[in-house]
Parts: structure tokens; sequence; C-alpha cells
């Protein structure tokens, strides 16, 4: 008898089911692997402490620290720049956390630190077919994994730390299908901006998202991440992209992938949707419709192509305009920009890098604008350094930091002025997300590194270049 053809999701939750939900109470999932960092941890722990309970499974958690950490270096008298005394003490107590209850820590002594979302996939602890979890929204990334992964509140991560389990409602599916090839200068961000623009920024409210299509296949893993990553930007539970030779290709040889591999991968084959099952939504897009692509508003479905215009409506986008400091109807392109940030978990991995790099190379940040590229880990730094990207990053003039989530969230000192206009590879245009009062757009590398050069939102395609993208040395410093 032939069972019934199931979806990626399907597969993965079914895989980690420990009880069924029932109309009185929510299922019970297993999880794979637990990530923590300084921000959402301690009160969980401080619960484990007072209820005189243990941590269930300390070899399936893992911290490194992120969010508050300076990206300045440090100082000639050996000293951390906190911004200020609280990001210090968060760091600490998930130092301490960590030792007192076994969990694995990347400290900054670690090689391998880095934000989380960046540092887990490099270390091959994301694995297909894994229920992972994290007190932190965008842990949708590792879904470009296969997996089914998903930010949780503090108090459900006491709950994980305590049971290695927890309590979902199922969510329903949503099948985003790209069919094309992406023309040059247009990468996974325009794409998953054009994703949310499309469906908008509740379209994925209540569901898992799985990206399908040819589109999504050509893509890197990193590129993959990108994707996966702002699957919440649209009010999705998580996103998801079936495992496949690209998958295991970027697996292969990192540190903490199984030992038999090639078993592992007959395993990881099974995770993909089968012919002929059926989602709750189904949403198609052709790629030639997507361009470089931005936002103009302050949340991530306000969004066009840059060459197009600010909306005209009226509610929200109104409100929005009045915010940014757009009149309605307004080119998007020639408005001033002050900042540009390239980093965050969306967008610091190398190739992100070589993409600014690119169109920084042999050019030089406006006077107007500063720049910070921060790499998301400190293996993208190694990496990127081993191939003059620091350079290229300083000659231009503009900022290479130490890894962390930065300007992103602005809780460690890298903010934006008030009334100040950033360009940001990150993910949130919230008000205030990168600074009380700052005013952001939402861009892909390439568009922010032209953004930073030519001192205002500019189209990135004219600043092409027809040289490789692995950028192996350079003439001067």
């Amino acid at each position: 008898m032939t069972s019934q053809p199931q979806t990626l999701f399907d597969k993965l939750w079914n895989a980690h089911l420990v009880t069924p939900e029932t109309d009185a109470a929510p299922a019970i999932l297993y999880i794979d692997l637990h990530l923590i960092h300084e921000v959402t941890s301690p009160q969980a722990f401080a619960e484990l402490e007072q209820r005189g309970l243990p941590l269930r499974r300390a070899d399936r958690t893992k911290g490194t620290l992120d969010h508050s950490t300076p990206t300045l270096p440090v100082g000639a008298d050996g000293q951390r720049n906190y911004v200020n005394a609280e990001a210090r003490a968060q760091v600490d107590m998930l130092r301490a956390n960590c030792t007192r209850f076994g969990v694995e820590l990347f400290d900054y002594d670690s090689p391998q630190r880095g934000i989380v979302h960046v540092m887990g996939p490099e270390l091959g602890l994301t694995q297909p077919g894994q229920t992972i979890v994290c007190g932190d929204s965008h842990t949708a990334t590792h879904g470009a994994f296969g997996a089914l992964a998903f930010g949780i509140g503090t108090s459900e991560v006491g709950h994980v730390l305590a049971t290695q389990c927890l309590l979902q409602r199922k969510p329903k599916t949503l099948a985003i299908t790209v069919d094309g090839e992406l023309a040059p200068g247009v990468g996974a961000k325009d794409l998953i901006l054009h994703v949310i623009g499309v469906i908008g920024v509740n379209g994925g409210t209540g569901q898992v998202i799985e990206y399908r299509g040819s589109t999504i296949r050509a893509l890197s893993m990193e590129q993959r991440m990108t994707v996966c990553n702002m699957s919440i930007e649209a009010g999705a539970r998580a996103g998801l992209i079936a495992p496949d030779q690209t998958t295991f290709d970027y697996l292969r040889g990192r540190p903490r992938v199984p030992a038999d591999f090639d078993a592992a991968i007959e395993e990881w084959k099974h995770f993909h949707t089968d012919e002929g099952a059926r989602f709750d939504r189904e949403v198609r897009i052709d790629a030639r419709d997507i361009q470089p692509t931005v936002t103009w508003g302050t949340h991530p479905g306000q969004v066009a192509a840059i060459a197009a215009n600010v909306s005209t409506g009226d509610g929200d986008d109104a409100k929005a305009r009045d915010y940014m400091g757009w009149d309605a109807g307004a080119a998007l392109a020639g408005r001033p920009v002050d900042v540009v940030f390239v980093g965050s978990c969306t967008n610091s991995r190398l190739s992100d890098l070589r993409e600014a790099a690119s169109v920084l190379r042999d050019r030089h940040v406006h006077p107007r604008v500063r720049m910070l590229v921060v790499p998301g880990s400190e293996q993208v730094k190694r990496e990127a350094e081993a191939e003059g990207i620091d350079r290229i990053v300083r000659a231009a003039g503009a900022e290479w930091r130490e890894p962390g989530c930065s300007m992103c969230i602005a809780m460690n000192g890298d903010i934006v002025g008030a009334g100040q206009l950033a360009v940001s590879t990150s993910n949130r245009n919230f008000e205030g997300r990168q600074g009380k009062g700052a005013r952001t757009v939402l861009a892909s590398p390439l568009t922010a590194a032209a953004c930073a050069v030519a001192g205002e939102i500019t189209d990135p395609r004219p600043y092409l270049t027809t040289e490789p993208a692995r950028i192996a040395e350079l003439e001067t410093a």
C-alpha cells in the first residue's frame, strides 16, 4: 500500500513528533539542536536554577556571542569597547551559565565565534532533517539546509533547556515557486524582498514556506540562507529549501558533520517534497520580474524596484512615507544616503563581502557616507582578509570591523543617528531599528556598496565588474 505523498515540512514534523496535538494541547516536538546567545538566554537559565532543574541535553545546546559584542578592535588597554555595562554583563552571564551547565560556548578566543546563524552552518552543526531552535527570530536561516528551524521566546528557551522538547501547534504550508534565471546584478536579497512584496508582510503568517523552482535550485547555499533568513519578514514561522547536491557539497568536510558522511547523505535525501504532495497554498513567481529591489517604508513588505517610485497609497503607506521623509510617488533613485551597513545574519557571509568589495575596488565611498563592513564570523573575517577584502574596504574609505550583529539591531553601539538614512543589508527596517529616529532602506550587498560610492540610492548594475567575484590580491594597500 502506497503511503500518502508528504511535503518536506510534513516529513520533518512527523520525524520529530513526540506527542500529537489535540484540541486541548499543542504537539510536543523533539529538538535536535538548540542555539543560544547572550541576549535571550539569561532568564531561561535562571528559571532552571530557581526550579532546581538540570539541563536535559548539554550536547545538543551550543552558545555563541554576537548581539552585544563590540565590533571595534580590543583597545590598547586590552579591554573590549562595550557600549555599556549591561552589554558586558550579558556576555559575562552567558559565559558563566555555559560553564555552570556544561554548554559548549564559542567565546572570544574561539576561531569559530560569530553570529549564531552564520557560525552554525559553517561548523556543520546545521544539517538536513533537523529541528533547530534559538531565541532569535532569524533562526529560519537554517531552513536553507532542509531543517525545520524557527525562533522561540525566552520562556521556550527554558523549556528546551529543561526537556529538549517544545510545545507547538502545527503550521500550514505555503509553496513559493520561483522559476527562471536571475538577471546580472540581481541576487538572493533582491529575490526575497521581491517575494515579500508580492505576498505581503503578513503573507506567510501561520505557515511554513518551502521555496522551490529552478531559480531556487540555482542558488548557492549562502544565497539560500539569505532567502530563508527573511521568511519571518513575511510573517512565516519558518522557511525551507530541500537539500540537494549543493547542500551536500557545502557540508562535506565541515567539523561537526557525521563521521560517516556518505551514509548521512543517503538519510538526508529523504527530506524532500514527494511528487503529488499538496500545500495549503501556492504562489508562483517569474525570476524575470525581479530587479534590484529595496525597501522604501518601515516594514519589509514596503518594497519596490530601485527604478520605481515610492507608493502613493494611504494608511500604513502614508505613515511610512511621513517617517521616512518621502513624498508620495517620489523617485527612489537619487535619494541621498548617510550610512551604509554591510553585515548581519542576512548578508555577512564571504560571498556577500565579495560582492560589496567588487563594487568598492578602485572606487571610494562618497564623502558624505559612513560605511561599515562587518563579517559574520571569525571564519568569514579570516577568509575575507586572506583575499584582501579588508584592504579593499579600507582603501575605499569604509570601516572594517570585528564579527558581530553590529548595526542590524544597534545593541552594541553601532547605530544610525536620528534622521539619518541608512542603506543596510540587514533584515528589518522598522522605525528606530538601527537607532532612535534612524531610517532604513534594506538592500543587497551589491546595491549597498553602489549606494555608498554614489552617495545616494542607486541601481548597482552600472557598477558591475567583469572581474571574478573572488578577489585574490590587492595591488595597493
